[in-house]
């Protein structure tokens, strides 16, 4: 039985560069969009202090984080221009090689991360209904 993963990115802003980041997240927002049809939820937060970005992906499960993941080096190589991260945090049961993705950046960054794999118990509404 498939389950959901949520997947949370925290960045530092770079005050300097936030109007750049922000015409960017709005063109890239677009483009997953357009392109991602099973990330279920791309949702990006900026803190009132404007010192960190927030980004939370929703997948009905690993294979649709998989297919999002694909082209996600060179799109996360273009944001930590603007934003370095800060940390990531994984919510249920990502494959292995998306795990494997992860850590590495983290490590790379030297960012945190979270992996809660084990999805307990709730539900995920893909429409109003």
């Amino acid at each position: 039985m498939s389950h959901p993963i949520v997947f949370i990115s925290h960045f530092k802003v770079n005050g300097e560069r936030l109007d750049e980041y922000l015409r960017l997240t709005d063109e890239v927002t677009r483009q997953l969009e357009r392109q991602k049809r099973r990330t279920a939820a791309f949702l990006s937060y900026l803190d009132r202090e404007t010192s960190r970005v927030t980004i939370i992906h929703v997948f009905a499960d690993s294979d649709a984080m998989d297919l999002h993941f694909e082209g996600a080096a060179e799109r996360s190589g273009v944001a930590m221009q603007y934003l370095p991260p800060s940390g990531w945090e994984i919510y249920g049961p990502a494959s292995d090689s998306a795990r494997k993705a992860i850590r590495e950046a983290a490590q790379a960054s030297g960012a945190t991360l979270k992996v809660q794999d084990d999805f307990l118990a709730g539900f995920l509404r893909l429409s109003g209904s």
